[in-house]
């Protein structure tokens, strides 16, 4: 078997291979984004930031759906299969590198967008309503407190209410010792959530952005496999060489 023949079936073959685990990675890599946000919906309020997780949960889909024919395609050197094959590994590429751009566009805007909507939001704090709860997850869960740095509460309407002190979500530890007021910053967690809600959002993007890239990577390769069999096919008699032969 001609050498260019036999690596380009055994890319295509590999790649159809690893379609479904691919489509199991992005999802998975999809859903974490999402319950990422989600976790944090209440200063997250621009919707248009969760188009490159919905991008990865669909091309996800069409892995699984697509990667059956990709195999018997290249077994059979089906010049029909291949194409279709083509077809598929060129829109996923392209949806790939649409999700990549996307990223990089939001990753610039996170920091803006985190600072507006998270300083509406620790202004309606009132220890009751939905934004309550999301602060008091925010703060536990990052182990911050306000947006900047613990002094943001200063002014707030809790602040002034409440004998001039944060709420017991910025203690370290939640004991009887720790009451909210700011002349016990030892008891306190004094980073602001902004930075550290930023730094966790660009992580989660990073690790998307490198495991879209690489996939597309090898749809670049795939593709080029696709050429070389259909042209060589097209040049031989037997329409027909199969991979062991």
């Amino acid at each position: 078997m001609d050498c260019g023949i036999f690596t380009s079936k055994t890319i295509l073959l590999f790649l159809s291979l690893i379609f479904w685990a691919a489509g199991a990675v992005l999802a998975y890599v999809g859903a974490y984004v999402i319950k990422s946000y989600d976790n944090f919906d209440s200063f997250i309020q621009d919707k248009y930031t969760l188009v490159p997780a919905a991008i990865i949960i669909g091309i996800s889909v069409v892995m699984f759906l697509f990667g059956l024919l990709g195999c018997c395609s290249t077994i059979r050197e089906s010049k029909f299969g291949l194409s279709f094959f083509f077809l598929i590994i060129m829109a996923i590429f392209a949806a790939e590198i649409t999700a990549l751009v996307f990223s990089f566009i939001y990753q610039g805007q996170i920091s803006g967008d985190l600072e507006r909507s998270m300083n509406g939001t620790f202004e309606k704090y009132d220890g009751q309503g939905t934004e309550t709860k999301g602060v008091d997850y925010l703060q536990q869960q990052l182990q911050c407190c306000g947006v900047k740095n613990y002094t943001n509460w200063i002014g707030t309407a809790w602040y002034t209410s409440h004998n001039n002190t944060v709420p017991v979500s910025c203690c370290k530890n939640s004991t009887a010792q720790c009451t909210g007021r700011l002349d016990q910053p030892d008891l306190l967690n004094v980073e602001g959530c902004e930075p550290k809600l930023t730094r966790l959002l660009q992580d989660v993007w990073g690790y998307a952005m490198l495991v879209i890239l690489g996939f597309a990577i090898i749809k670049f390769f795939g593709m080029l496999s696709v050429c070389v069999i259909t042209c060589k096919s097209g040049s031989r008699r037997s329409g027909y060489q199969p991979l062991y032969a």
